[in-house]
């Protein structure tokens, strides 16, 4: 599962795991976001390989109302591992405004 980040990957089954995949790239959510009338904080890496930031964070946050975007410099789709301090410093941060 070469294509998989992140230590949750690994207990994830294929049937799941392609699903998951399937779901998120055949979906169109933009109705769904469109709808979004929460203080909404989008993260997003600027080097993430599976998700492409252009395709998914600064389109999205392009959609829902006032959303606030962080963006991650050189950070990978496995953020919330590899830079799990600053995710959840912000995190936190947005949850106490």
């Amino acid at each position: 599962m070469g294509w998989c980040s992140g230590p949750q990957c690994t207990t994830s089954g294929f049937k799941g795991a392609y699903d998951c995949i399937k779901a998120f790239s055949e979906t169109d959510l933009t109705e769904d976001l469109k709808r979004f009338d929460i203080p909404t904080l989008v993260l997003h890496g600027d080097d993430d390989q599976i998700v492409p930031i252009g395709a998914s964070a600064l389109l999205s946050s392009k959609i829902i109302k006032d959303p606030t975007l962080k963006v991650y410099p050189g950070a990978p789709h496995g953020l919330t591992t590899t830079h799990k301090d600053q995710f959840n410093t912000d995190l936190l941060a947005f949850l106490k405004s």
